[in-house]
């Protein structure tokens, strides 16, 4: 769900559970707290997120493989 999805259905629950006589400006108002309040936790979505955990994996993986080939050429080394 994107951002302004999420906003717009909590937008929507608040208002349920405020009084109806609330006008028009009054929900945008509400809406514009709730954009600025989540801008500034500065959240990611799902897709954003697993592209990094999938970036991390190979990072994590091109690690292991390299202190992997380190430890091998150390022990070459050492029987010299």
């Amino acid at each position: 769900m994107t951002s302004a999805g999420l906003i717009d259905q909590i937008a929507e629950q608040v208002s349920r559970l405020l009084p109806q006589g609330l006008t028009q400006e009054m929900r945008r108002n509400l809406h514009a707290a709730l954009r600025s309040t989540f801008d500034r936790l500065e959240l990611v979505t799902r897709e954003e997120l697993e592209v990094q955990e999938q970036v991390l994996a190979r990072t994590r993986a091109r690690l292991e493989e390299m202190e992997r080939r380190v430890a091998e050429l150390e022990a070459r080394s050492a029987k010299k």
